[in-house]
Formats: structure tokens, C-alpha cells, sequence
């Protein structure tokens, strides 16, 4: 396994992110404590959640599973990174979602009890909150730092500009603010590269992209299938949206000798500010094929080649749209 640091910190992660968006709603317990288990006899230390996966408001189901996983012990806290997330509706009182002051620590509570540990390596807002002033959120922040809780802080679907604003407030606080950035990212959606991974790269803060495979497009979504994302409907018509993209790419996957999926974790791999992409297994078969992306290299003929498949939006703004 490879080890980077996460944005401009110390801490050191594995490239591939372990998601656990799955456990619960699509892999049992069982299966889903097996999955972290291998994942890290392979190697990797950097599990992320989020207290509304499992999509139970307020039960937190996903990271009730991880807690209960950490708590057999055997090194298993020591060993991983945990990383979840605040933002989303916990409940149906005013106060049960978004980033005021009140609900950070209330949710972080929550996460470390379902959690059952005393200490979140990093805690990402989940979204930008547009109603809550930056002074209140890193005085909450602070906070949970300053008691253990916490120690490190990242963000997740936020726009250039709004870390900006937030690294620049944390500066004037003499906070460490944001390392890492949690974005929509992969061949297909590259609207990032526009404002957020400048950004990202000019602040120091870590890129790590969510749906990598594009909900399963980038996976060989031309083969038959009749479970997981690719049978549903929505996916479906993506398919037939892009199916003269994604037939070209599964052709140019095939003269690498690599699986579709390889060639596109490996490709984010190979993106400025990126630190580790986000798999998110629902079975040990879907955890171990995404390890080859780490061996594969790709040659600046063959990313090219990609970019000539699915054109990013020019490179970064405003060179991108204007001279």
C-alpha cells in the first residue's frame, strides 16, 4: 500500500479511501465487518462515514456498524483514520441539522457514542452551510479540538470560493482549518478542476473524490447487469447517455489489458491535490478489485487519451473560459 500525507498535515492515509456509504443498507453487518477487515490486511487505514448513512434519520445506522467493528479491538482503532461527517438532518427539531454551533457538538457526540470511541480523526462538514456565519463554525470546531474530540477538519461539496473564505478565516484565528475536501470527482464529472482543486492546491487541503467510478459508469457499465446501481432505471439512461463515450473507453481499457475501473481510480490517481479516492464496496470481490489501480501507470499519450474521451471543462478557471 501507498501512504501519502493528507493535504498539507502529517497525517499519513493510504491511497485508496475505504467508503462506507454500503454497510447497512446494502451489506450486512456481517459482511460489512469483513470487508474492513481485509481492507486492512491490504493496507488501508482510511475508513470515511457519515452520521445520516444508513439513511435511518437520527440512528447514525452506518456508524453504529463501524463502532461496533472498532470495538473488538485487536488494534483496530489504532490502525485506522476515521473520518465522518456533519451537516445532514439527525432529527425533526430546528436545531438537528446543519452547522450552527449548537448542532456540531451535539453531532459529534452522537458520532463518537455510535462511534464507540473518544476521538474522530477528521470530522468534514458534509456541505456548505450558507446560514451559519464561518466565525461560529470554527469557534465550534476549536472547541471540539481543544477537548480531543476532533483532530483534524475537512470539508466536503464545497466551491472554490467557499474554502477560500474558510481557510482565510481560520488563518486569522491561528487555526490549522481545512486539510481535506471531499468533491464529486471522476472521468466523467471534472467540474472541479475548474475552481476546487486550484483552490485545494493553493490552501494545501487534500482532495478526495467521491463516486470515482461515476455511480458505476466508469466500471464496465456495458456489460450485462442485473444487481447493484447499473439495474436501476436512473443509471440505465446515464448509460445510454454516454454510451458512445463509455464504448470508446471500455475499447481503450481493453488495449491497457485493465479493467475499466482500474483505469479510472488509477486516473484520479494521477490528479493534482488528489490524495485518495473513495471506494465504497458492497462486497469483498468489488474491495479487492480496486486495488490493481494502485500498479497501474498511466503515460501522459495515454491520459491524454482519456482527456480526448471525456473532456474535462479546459483546466482551471478562468484560463479554462477566458484569455
Amino acid at each position: 500500500m501507498q501512504y501519502v500525507h493528507l493535504g498539507r498535515s502529517g497525517l499519513r492515509v493510504s491511497r485508496l479511501c475505504l467508503g462506507t456509504m454500503n454497510f447497512g443498507p446494502q451489506t450486512s453487518e456481517a459482511d460489512s465487518a469483513r470487508i474492513m477487515d481485509h481492507a486492512l490486511e491490504l493496507g488501508i487505514n482510511f475508513f470515511d462515514s457519515a452520521n445520516v448513512y444508513g439513511w435511518k434519520v437520527g440512528e447514525g445506522v452506518t456508524e453504529q456498524i463501524v463502532g461496533r467493528w472498532l470495538a473488538q479491538g485487536g488494534g483496530r482503532r489504532e490502525k485506522v483514520v476515521l473520518a465522518t461527517k456533519v451537516y445532514g438532518r439527525m432529527g425533526d427539531w430546528p436545531n438537528e441539522s446543519r452547522l450552527s454551533a449548537r448542532h456540531i457538538k451535539r453531532a459529534c457526540e452522537d458520532s463518537l457514542r455510535r462511534l464507540q470511541t473518544d476521538y474522530i480523526d477528521l470530522y468534514q462538514m458534509h456541505h456548505i452551510d450558507r446560514d451559519c456565519p464561518w466565525e461560529e463554525i470554527w469557534q465550534a470546531m476549536e472547541q471540539l479540538c481543544r477537548e480531543g474530540k476532533v483532530l483534524y477538519i475537512g470539508s466536503s461539496n464545497f466551491a472554490g470560493w467557499h474554502l477560500a473564505q474558510a481557510q482565510e478565516l481560520a488563518k486569522s484565528r491561528y487555526f490549522l482549518g481545512l486539510i481535506s475536501e471531499q468533491s464529486l470527482y471522476n472521468l466523467l464529472e471534472r467540474t472541479v478542476e475548474l475552481e476546487v482543486i486550484p483552490a485545494c492546491q493553493a490552501y494545501g487541503i487534500g482532495i478526495i473524490p467521491w463516486s470515482p467510478l461515476a455511480r458505476g459508469l466508469l466500471g464496465g457499465a456495458l456489460s450485462p447487469s442485473t444487481t447493484g446501481r447499473r439495474a436501476s432505471e436512473d443509471v440505465r439512461k446515464d448509460i445510454e447517455t454516454h454510451r458512445e463515450k463509455l464504448n470508446v473507453y471500455e475499447q481503450f481499457c481493453r488495449t491497457l489489458n485493465a479493467a475499466p475501473a482500474t483505469v479510472a481510480l488509477a486516473w484520479l490517481l494521477h490528479q493534482p491535490a488528489v490524495t485518495a479516492p473513495i471506494i465504497g464496496p458492497r462486497t469483498m470481490e468489488q474491495l479487492t478489485a480496486a486495488m490493481p489501480s494502485l500498479d497501474l501507470t498511466l503515460s501522459p499519450d495515454q491520459l491524454k487519451a482519456l482527456d480526448a474521451i471525456f473532456p474535462g471543462p479546459g483546466g482551471a478557471a478562468p484560463e479554462a473560459y477566458a484569455w
